[in-house]
């Protein structure tokens, strides 16, 4: 792997967490809900994302730089699962059971779509 290779993991990434970020505050902002809504939009387009680059012929650089460098910095499985222990804290148990099931359930038909769609093109 080459030093622009590298240099174009640590960019892309940087502009994946700063992505999510920016999604995340942007939905949670507008829900005005307490359920982690803008995680569960980050991470559900994420694995659309990642099921529709990974449909693609990509190089093995370019799924790199797309696959881990931006979706791996753009979904966060960290947060997802402290969000989800903070509802079971809050008292709020079905809200975490909720938050568990529909991200697993909505991640993996959305990550199916994405390769769905690549396959079409």
């Amino acid at each position: 792997m080459t030093l622009l290779v590298w240099a174009g993991v640590l960019l892309i990434g940087g502009i994946g967490s700063v992505t999510r970020f920016l999604v995340d505050r942007e939905v949670t902002r507008r829900a005005g809900r307490p359920f982690p809504l803008g995680t569960l939009t980050v991470n559900i387009t994420g694995a659309a994302l990642l099921g529709f680059l990974g449909g693609l012929a990509l190089s093995k650089d370019a799924a790199l730089l797309t696959g881990t460098a931006f979706v791996g910095a753009y979904t966060t499985f960290s947060t997802w699962m402290l969000e989800t222990q903070r509802l079971g804290e809050e008292r709020r148990k079905w809200a975490a059971a909720t938050n568990l099931v529909v991200s697993v359930v909505l991640g993996l038909a959305a990550a199916l779509l994405g390769q769905w769609i690549a396959g079409r093109i």
